[in-house]
């Protein structure tokens, strides 16, 4: 295990934008109870509404192109040691990380879990493709296993999340829509419309009932056919992980490529499985692009839309499993099925993430290296995924039991188990 040794007197800690809802409110209290001096900016009134100390509160009511010089003064002005933020590509972050590298300022950078859903992300120079894991390769992982304590944190006891996450998301995009005269400045680091947006996370929110019942009606369909069958695992076509790390605009792209490919390489009776992501709020027509797509390459009956949801079924019976750089590609290896990737990815290793051609992929896909991607996740499981969540009150109650330890340690998390050479740190890439 880690390290204990912490230090908090005379720290700083500046938050940016962070997680739809209180977990950044909730880890600057732990923060200050551990006797740190904790800031916030606030780019909206969704930032706004989820910090609940108002004296520590700065909003930042001016121009985007002004916000490099603004931050540099704050640190100057405030004393600063610590940056805190939520991802690192959208614009005021990647600034913000530019900034802090040049003033020796620490970046804690937290995500969503690369082992999700049991876990939360806690790196500091950066995340998925601006990660030290795009780095690091299996044999130094399994070097500091094999010099280390590898007691592993048993993951949280209830998952509960997902409800939670759609219901701050909406509630966010709230404030941002009617609450938001104030900053007339601010500029979504994404292209849809806020009020759009919002009723999105309405729409699906009001409506998750209805996909469950359609999610299991698909999903029994597809185990009951007796046909093998490959998974596509969508993706947020916004997301970061899709528009900073990978050559993708957006998911139909994807689509296009994965059928196509299918198409050609795959065995006539085998079928595809297009599994959506559990957060699809449908902003692209993912299941009538993939229909039109299908019918145009004559394998319309052998290709399934799944509404998003849990995966683990799916996953039981499937061949192999096709992504950009999806988060559950990680499920995907632990039961060492076969996996192929078209994004850059922390977890793409060649010991286990194919290399072949998508046609040669659907035709003979090749197994995981199964003993080098438990070495893998075990490595991660030491350092940088931390059990819980942030956004049920039980899943953040168990994330900021060891968070704030975590980000007092005087070294980052890979550091802290690795030898003395010195991963080099990736470029930073910015949302486009």
């Amino acid at each position: 295990m880690l390290p204990l040794t912490t230090r908090s007197q005379g720290r700083v800690f500046l938050f940016l934008q962070g997680p739809h809802g209180p977990f950044f409110s909730a880890l600057a209290r732990a923060l200050r109870a551990a006797g740190s001096d904790v800031l916030r900016v606030g780019f909206n009134a969704g930032d706004q509404a989820f910090w609940f100390d108002r004296e520590s509160y700065i909003p930042f009511l001016d121009h985007p192109d002004q916000w490099p010089a603004k931050l540099h003064v704050l640190i100057q002005s405030r004393g600063v040691t610590d940056i805190v933020l939520y991802g690192d590509t959208r614009p005021v972050h990647a600034h913000a990380v530019e900034v802090a590298r040049t003033m020796g300022i620490t970046i804690h950078v937290f995500e969503e879990g690369y082992l999700r859903p049991w876990w939360v992300t806690y790196e500091r120079t950066g995340s998925n493709g601006n990660s030290r894991l795009m780095s690091l390769d299996v044999e130094q992982m399994q070097l500091a296993l094999d010099q280390f304590d590898t007691q592993v944190p048993p993951p949280p006891s209830h998952w509960g999340d997902m409800r939670q996450h759609i219901f701050y998301g909406a509630l966010y995009h709230w404030f941002v829509l009617f609450v938001n005269r104030r900053y007339r400045n601010f500029k979504p680091h994404r292209e849809l419309p806020v009020s759009k947006e919002f009723r999105l996370y309405f729409k699906r929110l009001a409506l998750m009932p209805f996909h469950r019942i359609r999610r299991r009606w698909a999903t029994a369909r597809v185990r009951q056919s007796g046909a093998p069958y490959h998974l596509a695992l969508l993706q947020l076509g916004h997301d970061s992980s899709v528009q900073s790390h990978s050559d993708y605009s957006c998911m139909s792209d994807f689509l296009e490529h994965v059928i196509a490919g299918f198409a050609k390489g795959a065995p006539t009776h085998h079928q595809l499985v297009l599994k959506e992501h559990p957060l699809e709020n449908h902003r692209e027509p993912l299941r009538r692009r993939a229909r039109q797509i299908a019918r145009a390459l004559g394998v319309a009956d052998r290709v399934h839309y799944v509404p998003g949801g849990k995966l683990a079924r799916l996953l039981d019976d499937a061949n192999s499993a096709v992504t950009i750089n999806s988060t559950a590609g990680q499920q995907v290896l632990w039961r060492g099925i076969p996996l192929r990737i078209f994004g850059r990815s922390v977890y793409d290793k060649p010991e286990f993430v194919s290399r072949q051609a998508i046609t040669e992929f659907f035709a003979t896909p090749a197994a995981p290296d199964h003993k080098a991607y438990r070495a893998y996740r075990q490595f991660l499981l030491n350092t940088s995924q931390l059990p819980g969540g942030f956004y049920s009150l039980r899943g953040r109650r168990q994330l900021l039991r060891r968070a704030v330890d975590m980000m007092l340690r005087p070294q980052d998390p890979y550091q802290s188990v690795l030898s003395d050479k010195e991963a080099p740190t990736p470029q930073l890439k910015l949302v486009k």
